[in-house]
């Protein structure tokens, strides 16, 4: 099944902070990205149905296999993809920001050049993306 790129964004958020923060709720999605709290909430629930997350009584978010499946793939693709346009000359912030649209459609065998391209040339795109 095909995700759309708003739900593999928020996945991606949720990983992100959980690596940060060690814990997520919708108010952190809310603040990191942006959007209303209302916004936030229908993702939530769209994702929870699809069963990308869990969401505890009190609140917090926590990604499924599904949903940290999803959220890795993309998060590597973020990290290396940033890493890669930055290593040629690009300036942090638009690599950044440029990363975060190609992340999502890249196939597979593209990304996988890349990856294998960057990993004999830039430092630390060997290491997986903590």
């Amino acid at each position: 099944m095909r995700i759309q790129k708003s739900a593999e964004d928020y996945l991606e958020t949720i990983l992100r902070l959980t690596i940060q923060n060690g814990s997520v709720r919708s108010i952190d999605i809310a603040n990191e990205l942006g959007f209303s709290k209302p916004s936030v909430s229908t993702a939530m629930k769209r994702l929870r149905e699809n069963g990308y997350i869990t969401v505890a009584p009190h609140g917090l978010i926590e990604l499924t296999e599904q949903g940290h499946t999803v959220a890795d793939k993309i998060y590597e693709r973020h990290v290396l993809l940033t890493r890669y346009l930055t290593y040629l000359g690009v300036s942090p912030d638009i690599a950044e920001q440029d990363a975060c649209k190609i992340e999502h459609i890249l196939s597979e065998e593209t990304f996988e050049r890349i990856r294998k391209h960057a990993e004999s040339r830039i430092p630390d795109t060997q290491d997986r993306p903590e």
